[in-house]
């Protein structure tokens, strides 16, 4: 009896290495997605944010929300190799439901953002068609600067050409100040030191004359859709992770079990 216990917790111990070392691989991949959700969220504050702002339904909690979720799973991946080297089962068991739990954060933001990037395009159309009329005026520094940095960095100018920037306050400014309601800001010139951007309803060579909401859309559509599809890939790969840390705790109960009996 007891040499049947004996090569019976023999028999687990290998199922335990091997199951160890499946956590700990799971573990290590976790960590990296982790520090990519936290690259994204810092990302997203420090430099995406200066566009997004503009959009009319544009969070600026989304940012902390990325760079929260990010520093969770880092820690949760480094508690969880912890947990995994030092076998101990309540551990792995609240490591499962950490993983459940994030499967769930995951699962949702990747459907949110699947589900709302139809909303983004149109978002950003009103945000910036409201900018362009705030663009200038008092006590509208940030919008003025968000719309300059954004026709500059995209190489773009107006919503959806350069055009749109004859209908603004700023073009009817230009005009009372007898230059020409044809009239687009600064941020539009190729070349800031030798440009001509007064009078550009028929001479448009220093200027650029695409609209900014184009690029915004390709952007979306090139990169929302694709980050959301990962963000749901890497919610199931969690679920796996769940398993493998509530078959291990089961397995080291079951070693210890046997080796007491």
């Amino acid at each position: 009896m007891t040499k049947g216990r004996m090569d019976t917790a023999l028999s687990t111990a290998p199922v335990v290495t091997c199951m160890k070392t499946l956590m700990m691989v799971f573990n290590f991949i976790f960590w990296v997605t982790g520090i990519v959700i936290l690259a994204i969220g810092i990302w997203t504050k420090v430099d995406l944010y200066k566009y997004l702002e503009l959009s009319s339904i544009y969070q600026p909690e989304a940012p902390y929300v990325l760079i929260g979720v990010g520093a969770v799973i880092v820690l949760i991946g480094s508690l969880g190799c912890c947990c995994t080297i030092k076998g101990h089962s309540v551990l792995l068991y609240m490591f499962c439901g950490f993983l459940f739990i994030v499967f769930i954060i995951e699962l949702s933001a990747g459907i949110a953002l699947l589900v709302y990037r139809g909303k983004l395009e149109t978002g950003f159309k009103e945000g910036l068609q409201s900018a362009l009329q705030l663009y200038g005026t008092k006590g509208n520094g940030e919008i003025t600067d968000a719309v300059d940095e954004l026709q500059e960095k995209l190489v773009c100018c107006g919503i959806s050409s350069y055009a749109d920037w004859f209908k603004t306050p700023y073009a009817a400014k230009a005009e009372k100040e007898g230059k020409s309601i044809y009239s687009v800001p600064e941020s539009c010139c190729r070349n800031r030191h030798d440009c001509v951007h007064y009078g550009v309803q028929t001479n448009t060579t220093d200027i650029h004359i695409q609209g900014c909401h184009m690029f915004v859309v390709d952007f979306i559509n090139g990169n929302m859709g694709p980050i959301g599809g990962v963000a749901l890939g890497i919610s199931f790969f969690q679920i796996l992770g769940a398993i493998l840390a509530f078959c291990l705790a089961k397995s080291i109960n079951r070693a210890k079990y046997e080796q007491v009996a």
